[in-house]
C-alpha cells in the first residue's frame, strides 16, 4: 500500500483513485498520521460483510448451536446457608 500525504492526494487525485483501483488500498495521511483509507467498493462491501453478528442477533437468530442445548426443569433455589 503506497501513503499519500494529503495535499498529495488531493492534488493527484486522479492517479491517487486509479492507484486503489488497479494496485490496491492507498493510505492518507493527516500531519504525517495515518488518517483514511481508499479502497475499492467491492472491498469495502467485502469488508463490511464480514461484520460480526450482534449478541442479540446471534441468540434471536435460527439455526444456531444454541437451538440444539437440552430443555432445563424447572430451576431450584439453593437453600440458605446455616450461620
Amino acid at each position: 500500500m503506497k501513503t499519500w500525504a494529503v495535499q498529495d492526494a488531493k492534488a493527484h487525485f486522479s492517479e491517487f483513485l486509479k492507484a486503489s483501483l488497479t494496485v490496491g488500498p492507498q493510505i492518507v495521511t493527516y500531519h504525517g498520521a495515518r488518517a483514511a483509507v481508499l479502497l475499492p467498493v467491492a472491498e469495502w462491501e467485502r469488508l463490511k460483510g464480514r461484520e460480526s453478528a450482534s449478541l442479540k442477533a446471534l441468540l434471536l437468530g435460527a439455526g444456531t448451536e444454541l437451538d440444539n442445548l437440552p430443555v432445563r426443569g424447572k430451576l431450584r433455589r439453593r437453600s440458605a446457608p446455616v450461620l
